[in-house]
């Protein structure tokens, strides 16, 4: 277990829950967003900017557009995004979320290695425990697919191994806390042999969202405990990075080397005085991450 010395918030303000950290290499800064607020946040490193834009509903994941703007997962569907210059949000919708309804929103999403968007549904309030999360996939030549994956209570975790032919998913809900992997057809977009990973019952904090490095290893958030984790290609925890915040929410890797990692992260008790709680910040965790696909499925 360690602890690096180079934490460093570079979020203007504390989020109520920081997700979907994701670095531009050709705009040279961070997105991420912050879901109850209903707001996208960028940062540029070189000149410590930071600015955010209000959307009509809560987002809860990006994904780059090939075309340009972003594709979002929010309340009511996924959304193709261009975020003006004015600060607002011009937003096309692409597929409706079959279940949408008042409580319900996507939540964790990417892409593949080859383009295609996934991300999960939940059913926002945890303690009522309801397993009604599907995964889905959305194409612009197929839209949204049936569910790969149902009966999820906090959908999250998603990430794909550096060839593209593993995919993970995790569920974070404090009855599952449950990581798996599957086999990933590349060429139809279709995952099989699901299998489980890690449980992570008897680990410190809960799996939430995840990136996966170049040895192909796999970075998990452990909110509630703490940290973050780096599990193997066969469910081996090999490091574990201690964090100022008790609630990491996910990570991704970014920078012109690919070798920081920004953490979002979510305050429960935004009145506490905390100084960590809801922030996003960079570290160096020792590794190198790979470029988030950018999404081909708009059109």
């Amino acid at each position: 277990m360690n602890s690096p010395d180079n934490f460093r918030i570079i979020s203007p303000q504390s989020c109520l829950v920081g997700e979907s950290p994701l670095w531009s290499a050709e705009q040279q800064c961070w997105y991420w967003v912050d879901i109850p607020a209903r707001q996208i946040w960028t940062y540029h490193p070189a000149s410590q900017h930071s600015r955010h834009w209000q959307c009509a509903e809560m987002v809860a994941n990006l994904a780059f557009a090939t075309g340009g703007g972003l594709i979002a997962g929010m309340e009511s569907g996924i959304f193709h995004l261009t975020l003006e210059q004015d600060g607002q949000v011009t937003a096309s919708k692409l597929a409706a979320l079959p279940e949408a309804a008042p409580g319900i929103r996507f939540n964790d999403g990417r892409c593949d290695r080859q383009g295609r968007y996934w991300s999960g549904s939940m059913f926002m309030d945890m303690t009522a425990a309801r397993a009604i999360g599907n995964l889905y996939r959305y194409t612009a030549t197929d839209g949204l697919s049936a569910p790969f994956v149902q009966q999820l209570l906090t959908q999250n975790g998603l990430a794909w191994s550096p060839d593209g032919k593993t995919m993970y998913l995790s569920d974070s809900h404090p009855q599952r806390q449950l990581i798996w992997a599957f086999d990933y057809d590349t060429d139809t977009g279709i995952p099989h042999q699901q299998r489980l990973l890690v449980d992570m019952q008897s680990m410190p904090g809960r799996p939430d969202g995840a990136a996966v490095d170049t040895d192909g290893c796999y970075w998990i958030c452990a909110n509630d405990g703490a940290a973050v984790m780096r599990f193997t290609p066969k469910g081996k925890l090999d490091r574990i990075i201690t964090l100022p915040m008790k609630k990491p929410a996910m990570c991704s890797f970014g920078g012109d080397k690919l070798d920081e990692m920004l953490i979002t992260s979510i305050n429960p008790a935004p009145d506490n005085g905390d100084d960590w709680n809801g922030h996003s910040i960079l570290i160096r965790p020792g590794a190198q991450g790979i470029a988030e696909t950018a999404c081909s499925a708009f059109a």
